[in-house]
C-alpha cells in the first residue's frame, strides 16, 4: 500500500481510502467484515457523514478494538455554531471514538461559506472542538468550483474534497493549487456517482495524477474493495489504449452527463439544477433511493418547478438538454 501526506494535516493516509456512502446499503456485520478486511490490506483512511444515515453508526461498531488503525473523516451541513457542536458531538457518539481525525464543512456553497465562516458560524465550533481535542484538523467539501477557490484562500482549511473524474476534470487546476498549498485533495465521486461502469479505469484515472492525495471509492462489499485496490497499486503509466477508452467515456456521457461546474445558474424558477441531477445520480446507479427521494423531497425547488425557459442551456459548456433531463428527474421522483 503507497501512502501519502494529508497536506498541512500531517496525517498518513493510504492512497486508496473507503468511502462510507454505500454502508447505507448492507447492515452493521457487514460493515465489521469489510472493514477488517481494509485493516488488513493496510487501507486506513474512512470518509462518511452525518447526512449519510446509518453510515457512521455502522463504522463506529465496525471500529471497536481497531480504531487506531485508521483514520477517521466525517463530515456536517451545518451552518450555525450550534448546530455544528451538537453535529460533532452526535458524530463521536456514532463512531465510539473520543477523538475524529478530519471533520469537514459539508457540500458548502459560495453563500455558505459567508455564514459558516461569520460570527456564530460553524467554524467558531469546529475551531472549539479541535481545542479541545474533540476532532484533530478542519476540511471542506464541495461540488461548486467557487467555493474551492474560496478554500484555497482561507488558512484553517487543511483538506478539500471536491468532484474529479474521467468525466469532471472543472477542478483540475484547482487541485494543482491545493498541492502547492500543501493541502490536502480528497477525490470524490471517482466513478462520477456510478455514471462511470469501469471503476479500475476510473481510479487508474485519478492515481495518474500525483496532486490527488486520496481517492475514496464508495464500497459495499469485499470483491469491489479488492477491484478497486488492485486498480490502485498499479502504478504502471496509462496505456494508449486506456487513454482511448477515456475519450470514449467522455464522448458518450457528455452529451447527458451533469458537470456541476454551476455555469447554469442561476435558474429563472429558482432550482439548484447540478443538485437535482446529483440527487437523481443517487437515486439511479448508486441503489440508494430511500436516501435519495428523502433529500431531494427536501429541496426547495425540484425538477417539477422547472418552467422550461431554456436559459440554463444557453449557459451549459456542455451542451446539455437540460430541460429534457429536468422532465426525466421529475418523472422518476415523482414530483
Amino acid at each position: 500500500m503507497e501512502y501519502r501526506i494529508l497536506g498541512k494535516t500531517g496525517l498518513k493516509i493510504s492512497h486508496m481510502g473507503f468511502g462510507g456512502i454505500p454502508i447505507q446499503r448492507i447492515d452493521a456485520a457487514g460493515t465489521a467484515q469489510l472493514m477488517r478486511w481494509l485493516s488488513e490490506k493496510g487501507v486506513n483512511y474512512i470518509d462518511t457523514a452525518r447526512g449519510y444515515t446509518v453510515s457512521e453508526e455502522y463504522l463506529g461498531q465496525a471500529l471497536e478494538g481497531i480504531r487506531e488503525k485508521f483514520v477517521i473523516a466525517t463530515k456536517s451541513m451545518a451552518r450555525t455554531k450550534e448546530a455544528m457542536a451538537a453535529d460533532i458531538d452526535i458524530s463521536l457518539r456514532n463512531l465510539r471514538t473520543d477523538y475524529i481525525d478530519l471533520y469537514q464543512i459539508h457540500n458548502a456553497t459560495p453563500a455558505d461559506v459567508e455564514k459558516i465562516i461569520a460570527p456564530g458560524g460553524a467554524l467558531e465550533a469546529l475551531q472549539e472542538a479541535k481545542a479541545a481535542g474533540k476532532i484533530g484538523h478542519i476540511g471542506i467539501t464541495a461540488h461548486s468550483a467557487k467555493t474551492f477557490e474560496l478554500a484555497l484562500e482561507m488558512d484553517w482549511v487543511e483538506t478539500v474534497m471536491f468532484p474529479y473524474n474521467i468525466v469532471e476534470t472543472q477542478g483540475q487546476e484547482l487541485i494543482r493549487k491545493c498541492a502547492e498549498k500543501n493541502i490536502g485533495f480528497i477525490a470524490m465521486k471517482p466513478l462520477a456517482g456510478g455514471a462511470i461502469e469501469d471503476a479500475t479505469l476510473a481510479l487508474r484515472f485519478l492515481c495518474a495524477n500525483e496532486d490527488v492525495t486520496v481517492v475514496i471509492p464508495g464500497m459495499a462489499e469485499i470483491k469491489e474493495a479488492e477491484q478497486n485496490l488492485a486498480a490502485v497499486e498499479n502504478t504502471s503509466p496509462l496505456t494508449q489504449e486506456e487513454l482511448a477508452s477515456m475519450d470514449a467515456i467522455r464522448k458518450d456521457l457528455g452529451t447527458h452527463f451533469c458537470r456541476r461546474c454551476n455555469y447554469c445558474a442561476p435558474c429563472t424558477a429558482g432550482i439548484s439544477i447540478p443538485a437535482v441531477f446529483l440527487m437523481e445520480g443517487y437515486l439511479s446507479r448508486y441503489g440508494l433511493a430511500d436516501w435519495a427521494k428523502a433529500r431531494y423531497e427536501g429541496m426547495e425547488k425540484t425538477a417539477s418547478d422547472c418552467i422550461e425557459c431554456g436559459v440554463c442551456e444557453t449557459r451549459c459548456p456542455y451542451q446539455l438538454p437540460i430541460r429534457e433531463m429536468m422532465k426525466s428527474v421529475a418523472q422518476k421522483f415523482g414530483k
